[in-house]
């Protein structure tokens, strides 16, 4: 399924946030009328869509991956964790 323009727009504040003055969430508040938890969960699954990599294949391959780096550091701090508590 193609782009939706809010799709779009997702795409294109994530890839500029930095040039925003004040936090994140203020501007995804103000600029795109979302609360953060809805952009987050929004863009979540928008990464994970072809149509998204062929739109911005950079910031999708970014995110991706950050997500992964992230997803794996809590994974490491649950067996961390499962380890003290055995």
């Amino acid at each position: 399924m193609p782009l939706s323009d809010r799709d779009r727009a997702l795409l294109d504040f994530e890839s500029r946030w930095n040039a925003h003055s004040g936090a994140k969430e203020e501007a995804v508040r103000s600029e795109l009328e979302l609360t953060p938890a809805r952009y987050y969960q929004l863009l979540g699954r928008l990464v994970d869509t072809a149509d998204a990599v062929a739109y911005d294949p950079v910031l999708v391959h970014r995110l991706r991956r950050l997500r992964d780096e992230q997803e794996r550091a809590r994974r490491g701090r649950a067996q961390v964790a499962a380890v003290r508590a055995g």
